[in-house]
């Protein structure tokens, strides 16, 4: 299993579990970050800091360390 920021670009991977604590993890949810939910990541900031992801339709920028927390599975 691997961390969200880990993924290159144009990849689709799945959501297997969310390590995020308190409001950090209720506002990933409220972003349609849920197990099961597949996302796309669309691209990459210049310093690799900063990526975009498609989730359910809409995209979604996240930091590295947000992105960390969050475990996939290649499809």
């Amino acid at each position: 299993m691997k961390n969200l920021c880990e993924i290159q670009t144009g990849e689709t991977v799945k959501v297997e579990n969310l390590s995020a604590k308190d409001l950090l993890k209720e506002r990933l949810l409220a972003l349609g970050l849920t197990k099961g939910a597949f996302v796309e990541v669309m691209r990459k900031g210049p310093a690799n800091n900063l990526t975009v992801y498609k989730i359910r339709g809409a995209m979604i920028a996240l930091r590295n360390e947000e992105a960390s927390l969050i475990d996939v599975s290649l499809n």
